[in-house]
């Protein structure tokens, strides 16, 4: 039985795209700006249940790798689970990641055709002013920093999108951005990354 469930926090991408991703303007229509698209993702959860189990304060991440268009699917993924949390805790927060709970994350049971492996690992999710790091030891080390605004108000923001992870997205640069995990060795220094608020639920 899949339980309710919701995540809040916040969410950092980073992405193989030379210049801001294409994909969440036109929600997977656009090629990614290198044809394909790969790339990872860091999350903090603030606030989380799956059902009765607390998934507050544990941290997760993604490995995405996308032969095309976003919204033609058969993407490559595997989900890492902060090694901290429960047994519970790994089950629901798996459900939620391999979009099989529904929701927000419903998306991903349609467009992944290959699942890579869930791996139970030390995360590291840390903001230190405007920046954002994540750390996998040994898989992931990334550095993201929004990219600044035309004026002192604030950092550029992208509002109001249809984008499934977020309606509102921090554009944002990788200043690190290093990847050797599931035979994969990349480097998107310099490259597209966003920042989002993290408020996904379901079913």
């Amino acid at each position: 039985m899949i339980e309710p469930w919701h995540l809040k926090g916040e969410l950092m991408l980073s992405c193989s795209c030379d210049v801001f991703c294409p994909c969440v303007i036109s929600l997977g229509k656009h090629p990614p700006t290198e044809g394909t698209c790969q790339g990872w993702v860091g999350i903090r959860i603030d606030d989380g249940k799956y059902g009765d189990t607390e998934l507050s304060g544990l941290n997760a991440g993604l490995l995405l790798d996308i032969p095309g268009p976003m919204g033609r699917g058969n993407w490559k993924v595997a989900a890492y689970i902060d090694e901290r949390a429960s047994d519970d805790a790994t089950a629901g927060l798996s459900t939620i990641l391999s979009g099989k709970a529904k929701g927000s994350t419903g998306v991903l049971g349609i467009l992944v055709g290959e699942f890579l492996g869930l791996h139970k690992v030390p995360i590291e999710y840390e903001t230190e002013g405007n920046i954002r790091r994540f750390n996998i030891p040994k898989k992931i080390s990334g550095e993201i920093r929004p990219i600044p605004g035309g004026d002192d108000s604030g950092d550029v923001v992208i509002t109001n999108s249809q984008y499934w992870i977020a309606s509102d997205i921090t554009v944002a640069k990788a200043h690190v951005s290093r990847v050797r995990a599931e035979s994969r060795i990349w480097d998107f220094a310099g490259k597209s990354a966003e920042i989002c608020r993290l408020d996904w639920s379901g079913p």
